[in-house]
């Protein structure tokens, strides 16, 4: 028995590997660039479509064309269109019991005669729910019963045998994208928004995760008054493990920060004697500050760009926290 991983491999230089691989993606970008010359009025179409959408977008598909479906599904409901893939046979099967009046078909086909999704559609046109239909044949039965037609039509595969579903998937995969991301423009989805549905991810905690999330206040914050003596200050930048004081005046207000890094280099020129001095004289004025309801995203930003290993958080020109580099990578925001 002759298998797959018996066969003798066929001798090619690294050269024309490479060259092999580069044609590949070369034909595939040329199909995509084919498709953008050709899309036109129908794209939008789509878009409102989706945008309007009350229900669900039904994505359905088989083979290759079903796996690029599931990719499509997850792409919808990660830009806020509520979305789901449909087994094209298991649809047949019982579980067009998911699809309600108000949701819309995106089917992928590209011969456009699938049987088991051309099954599907008298459920769609019975129901009233409009099929948007991405397939490379426009005179097929699919692209006749739909709605609207994406036209995935390529000239040949990009594969050597120019057999296997390669830019033929590909443009499926790009006019998905396509339509998601117009219907985004027409929701008007903020990064906000787009945040709220990658929670878990690093993404998320960049886009929803503030200062005031991550400060220290209360007892955790360092607060030196600018009459205090330079010794009094070094418990609070030890005590509360940011390296650093706020220093403020009687107002509250702040004037300034002392560090670890000022207190060496004050006793480095005052002595041991400079402990006793008030920490208004060691300290440094005009701070690196950022608001509590900026993005710990840019607090990372400021400490990079700065050098500096905390920041105070202040509004209305008082501290009422700090926020330290460790605290910030810790909650997974880079």
């Amino acid at each position: 028995m002759n298998l797959p991983y018996e066969r003798e491999e066929k001798n090619y230089t690294v050269e024309e590997l490479v060259a092999e691989g580069r044609g590949i993606l070369n034909k595939e970008a040329a199909a995509l660039k084919a498709a953008t010359e050709r899309i036109g009025e129908e794209m939008a179409a789509a878009a409102h479509l989706v945008s309007r959408c009350r229900g669900r977008v039904v994505v359905s598909g088989l083979g290759k064309s079903g796996h690029v479906g599931r990719k499509t599904a997850a792409t919808f409901a990660s830009l806020g269109v509520p979305a789901f893939f449909l087994h094209a046979t298991e649809g047949a099967h019982g579980d067009l019991g998911m699809v309600c009046r108000e949701d819309v078909g995106y089917f992928l086909s590209n011969s456009g005669e699938t049987q088991e999704l051309i099954a599907l559609i008298p459920y769609f046109k019975r129901l009233g729910a409009p099929i948007i239909a991405v397939t490379g044949n426009a005179g097929s039965t699919l692209a006749r019963e739909a709605d609207i037609v994406l036209n995935c039509h390529v000239e040949s595969e990009a594969d050597p045998l120019k057999l296997a579903p390669t830019s033929s998937t590909t443009l499926q995969m790009a006019l998905g994208d396509a339509v998601a991301g117009t219907a985004t423009l027409l929701l008007g989805l903020q990064k906000e928004d787009f945040a709220l549905f990658h929670p878990g991810g690093s993404l998320g905690k960049r886009l929803l995760l503030r200062v005031s999330d991550l400060m220290g206040t209360g007892e955790r914050m360092p607060i030196t008054n600018q009459g205090a003596r330079v010794r009094d200050a070094l418990f609070d930048i030890t005590s509360k493990g940011y390296g650093a004081t706020a220093v403020v005046d009687d107002e509250g207000k702040l004037v300034g920060v002392f560090t670890d890094g000022d207190l060496r280099r004050f006793i480095e020129k005052e002595g041991l004697e400079g402990l006793d001095l008030p920490v208004s004289r060691a300290m440094t004025t005009n701070p690196r500050v950022i608001a509590p309801d900026r993005l710990a995203a840019e607090a990372v930003r400021i400490v990079e760009q700065w050098e500096v290993s905390a920041l105070i958080v202040v509004q209305e020109g008082k501290p009422v926290g700090m926020v330290h580099i460790h605290e910030i990578l810790k909650a997974g925001v880079a």
